[in-house]
């Protein structure tokens, strides 16, 4: 057993992030583990760019509200509690609502993430629906 110790809170990038979100590293697994968890700490309106993870991601909602919406798909807006699941390979985004803070544990494999183009506002501001409704 080993206690590992806490990492420094890092600002995630411009270049892959819209408005102010920070990152706790949880657990970074080493060779054979592939295990990656970070605790993702988003300001009201902060979100990801369009990106996939080359073995899907689970997002376990802590606080505040998210929205998350698949390439093509509604937004779906989740609460504390929620699990959200997005496959391999698929296109997605999520972030915080307008008016909230968020924050979500973000759980994937491998460091295989595609990175695409910011979401814009109009995206964003979309219509969305309550997933846990």
């Amino acid at each position: 057993m080993e206690l590992l110790k806490k990492q420094p809170t890092a600002k995630l990038p411009e270049k892959w992030f819209t408005g102010d979100a920070w990152a706790d590293v949880l657990y970074r697994g080493e060779e054979p583990s592939r295990t990656r968890a970070n605790a993702v700490h988003f300001a009201p309106g902060a979100r990801t760019a369009w990106h996939s993870h080359g073995l899907g991601q689970t997002l376990y909602i802590i606080e505040g509200i998210a929205l998350i919406q698949s390439r093509g798909g509604t937004i779906l807006e989740a609460h504390p509690g929620d699990v959200i699941w997005t496959p391999p390979g698929e296109e997605h985004w999520h972030g915080a609502a307008p008016d909230h803070f968020m924050t979500h544990i973000a759980l994937w494999e491998t460091d295989e993430v595609d990175w695409l183009h910011h979401v814009t506002d109009d995206e964003y501001g979309g219509p969305h629906h309550n997933a846990g409704a």
